[in-house]
């Protein structure tokens, strides 16, 4: 399993909606103290079909907490406007979408190397955290579209699953449970998973994993139960 580099720094959200909070609201005291004096924001909106009113409405919410941005899509040069920003915030919506662009765009390398070289920070909300991961398997998404592979960037050496819904016991439903499927996809796959309920994100720095914000995370290793830890505990899956 490939492990980051040391340099690498990212903050990744489980949803950027968060009930009882507006957009950004909730991750919005963490996302600043892990950017510190970086301003510059280059925002990915390619999760969504909309990809003006999702970068104005980014704009407009960015803005709002004094930091700077511009969206890759109107990017003239969008490897040059890697090296033009301090930090790329991917944006959430369908992964399956957001990876097959980031795969047409020919970007996956290049934003790869940039966050293990310490260079560009990485911020990643639902879509943008699963990308992250080694691959978008453990996704909730349908496949709008088809993408040629399922490897994603590759930044942390766990699977994501945001969005992570316990099973409600007073429920009707006879389908698979969230951990359901996460356990099977523990059958056919050996690299761990950090279900992230919403509200919670995981900053990366050092080489360490921390688990911020409202609620635990489960965790889920191959042959183990899942288990779940609290805030503030640093996660370690890279030996997994």
């Amino acid at each position: 399993m490939q492990v980051p580099a040391l340099a690498s720094r990212l903050l990744l959200i489980s949803s950027s909606n968060v009930h009882g909070y507006g957009f950004l609201d909730q991750p919005e005291p963490e996302i600043l103290s892990f950017l510190g004096t970086r301003k510059r924001i280059l925002f990915v909106p390619y999760a969504m079909a909309d990809l003006d009113g999702y970068g104005l409405a980014m704009l407009a919410r960015l803005t709002k907490m004094g930091l700077e941005m511009t969206s890759i899509h109107r990017a003239q040069y969008r490897v040059g406007a890697l090296d033009d920003a301090d930090a790329l915030f991917v944006g959430g919506g369908n992964t399956f979408r957001l990876l097959k662009r980031l795969r047409d765009l020919e970007l996956i390398a290049p934003i790869r190397d940039r966050v293990n070289r310490g260079v560009l920070s990485y911020i990643g909300s639902s879509a943008g955290s699963n990308v992250a991961g080694p691959t978008i398997r453990t996704t909730n998404d349908m496949p709008i579209v088809e993408c040629p592979s399922f490897d994603a960037l590759g930044l942390v050496p766990f699977q994501i699953n945001p969005h992570y819904l316990d099973a409600d016991p007073y429920s009707t439903h006879q389908g698979e449970t969230r951990e359901d499927r996460l356990l099977q996809y523990l059958e056919e796959n050996a690299t761990p998973v950090v279900g992230l309920r919403e509200g919670s994100l995981l900053r990366v720095e050092n080489g360490t994993t921390t688990l911020l914000g409202l609620r635990p995370a489960r965790i889920f290793r191959r042959g183990q139960a899942p288990m779940d830890v609290p805030v503030g505990s640093v996660i370690d899956l890279a030996s997994s």
